[in-house]
């Protein structure tokens, strides 16, 4: 009887996760054309960026084909790079007068580095908006208008996109689309459309915020210590009562987050348990109603195994799709890409049980 009743929790849930799926495939929005004579504020475009040599001098040349007059200013904050970062944007500095340069010598106590570049670039910035982008991300000329017609249009304090990502390698594909397959079956459709916080969801990558809005919160400021400040500064907003909204995949923005294994597991550990739901208990449920779903199934009403194979390969094709990820990988790897989830909740109860903590870009978080 037992088994039975977990069979029609673990179909019920697969069949949530379809709708939700679904309507996202159903109601995806996407960043709007330009109308004739529409005015748009000005941007500030603000790029925090440690050790970016390799990464940064692609989104300066983006940026510089951007010929909105909205966009005011471009300011980077070096935060004590050891590498060729400053030099690079320096040489930048010189092709496009509307590049600036501002320093960070390191957080200070209590902070975390890229929330503490982030507050610096923010006190710099001129802009009615302000556009935080991660260095690794690339971007289409038309992002910047199109990007702040739809915050103005609906009157949004935090617009935050996810771009969509590129994966060159096995470990990216079997790692990365549980992102994607997390929110798409879970969220986004609500982020905007419902009042409660719970239903939140934001991405560091790609954050525009409403300048005025920005500076009375100062939500860098206020989350200067978490490691999932993008989620956390989501929920804070709308939990006061602001406008937000979060979109996928859009083809103007794209971004390759990780380039090894390892960098994703250390990656997805700082924000996989944030992602869903904030509990470990919540997690692991998840995990294992989505990886070891079918054997339940199997054990309590066979005759429901089809069904319910069935839904998960629908929501796969559902998220592939809008992702803009590979339909075929997604399905093929689904194993792989569940033991990764799994391990990446292990890395993050382990993480909060070590003193020392994470450690990113030479630095303990």
């Amino acid at each position: 009887m037992m088994m039975t009743t977990l069979a029609y929790i673990v179909v019920g849930f697969g069949l949530l996760r379809l709708v939700i799926a679904t309507l996202n495939l159903l109601l995806q929005e996407k960043l709007p054309r330009l109308k004739s004579g529409e005015s748009l504020p000005s941007l500030s475009v603000l790029i925090p960026a440690r050790n970016e040599a390799h990464n940064i001098e692609a989104l300066l040349s983006d940026l510089t084909h951007v010929e909105s007059e909205s966009l005011l200013e471009i300011i980077v904050c070096d935060d004590a790079s050891e590498d060729s970062t400053v030099e690079l944007v320096d040489t930048w500095m010189q092709r496009d007068s509307r590049i600036r340069l501002i320093y960070s010598s390191g957080p200070p106590s209590g902070w975390l580095g890229k929330n503490h570049a982030c507050h610096l670039l923010s006190r710099e910035a001129r802009g009615e908006y302000l556009l935080f982008l991660d260095a690794d991300v690339r971007l289409r000329p038309a992002f910047i208008e199109r990007a702040l017609s739809y915050a103005t249009t609906y009157r949004l304090s935090l617009l935050s996109l996810f771009p969509r990502q590129r994966m060159q390698t096995w470990a990216e594909r079997v790692s990365v689309p549980n992102m994607h397959l997390i929110l798409l079956s879970l969220l986004l459709p609500l982020v905007r459309r419902a009042g409660f916080s719970s239903l939140s969801a934001a991405n560091g990558q790609c954050m525009l915020f409403d300048g005025a809005i920005y500076r009375l919160l100062q939500p860098h400021e206020r989350f200067r210590h978490s490691r999932a400040e993008d989620i956390a500064i989501a929920r804070e907003l709308k939990g006061q009562g602001y406008s937000i909204s979060c979109m996928s995949s859009t083809k103007l923005i794209e971004c390759r987050m990780y380039h090894s294994l390892s960098a994703a597991i250390e990656g997805f550990a700082k924000n996989i348990i944030l992602m869903l739901g904030g509990s470990y208990i919540l997690a692991l449920l998840y995990w294992n109603l989505t990886s070891m779903g079918w054997l339940v199934v199997w054990l309590g009403r066979a005759d429901l195994l089809l069904l319910y194979l069935l839904t998960e390969v629908a929501i796969r094709v559902f998220v592939s799709f809008c992702s803009n990820q590979s339909i075929v990988y997604n399905i093929v790897l689904a194993p792989a890409q569940q033991l990764l989830l799994g391990l990446f909740i292990i890395k993050s109860w382990v993480n909060s049980q070590r003193r020392q903590g994470l450690t990113w870009k030479g630095r303990s978080i």
